[in-house]
């Protein structure tokens, strides 16, 4: 049974959100080809994705000295360590997110901050940073306001190739992308090219309900 964790970086509802569309698309045509497969939502606006902070960076420190934590950095540090369990569960993670000011709305970076742990999700050698997550996939579903993947905006990408670096960095290799862009142009083009973002999203659901190849 594969497991699949939905990611959902955007605090609008469902109905008035691009990429959380793209994301509930993503599911259905997953669902389709492979009924049997366990889907887990996490919002990232509405559960708790602790900021890393004093109460964390004290704790851990506690943590390694073998001493007792005191309730508040107890639970923040408990917290984080069921983010990053979470995480490594999944067979695929699948990121529902859209591009802000270049980048992703600020619970996505601190979603990344609270799974990349040293020793969890990656480990520091003599050679450099490995990543301990090998074999795991990701999907990234995005949307933008303007274009960004083509012209003189494409230096200022900083969404998709961010995460896609972020994940390679903790061992996650095969990630897959679709982006809705160019929704804050015309409003009377935005479901036809939220429509065509659709059928790519299915399209690659489809693809990743298929079986790997074995080895």
């Amino acid at each position: 049974m594969t497991r699949v964790l939905m990611v959902n970086g955007n605090p609008k509802p469902l109905e008035q959100s691009y990429s959380l569309r793209l994301g509930h698309c993503f599911q259905e045509a997953y669902q389709r080809d492979d009924a049997t497969a366990r889907f887990e939502s996490l919002r990232l606006y509405a559960d708790h994705i602790p900021l890393i902070d004093a109460d964390i960076m004290v704790g851990w420190g506690k943590l390694a000295q073998q001493q007792t934590l005191d309730p508040h950095e107890a639970h923040k540090v408990g917290r984080l360590s069921d983010l990053v369990d979470q995480f490594l569960a999944a067979d695929l993670v699948a990121f529902s997110v859209p591009m802000w000011n270049f980048g992703y709305p600020p619970m996505v970076k601190a979603y990344m901050d609270a799974v990349a742990i040293a020793g969890k999700t990656f480990q520091h050698t003599v050679r450099g940073p490995v990543g301990l997550t090998s074999g795991k996939r990701a999907v990234i579903l995005e949307a933008r306001g303007s274009v960004w993947s083509e012209g003189s905006g494409q230096v200022l990408e900083h969404s998709v190739s961010h995460l896609r670096a972020f994940l390679g960095f903790l061992g996650v290799m095969d990630v897959q992308a679709v982006f809705a862009e160019g929704l804050g142009i015309d409003p009377n083009q935005n479901e036809s090219i939220f429509a065509a973002a659709a059928a790519r999203t299915e399209v690659l659901a489809q693809a990743c309900a298929q079986p790997l190849p074995q080895a």
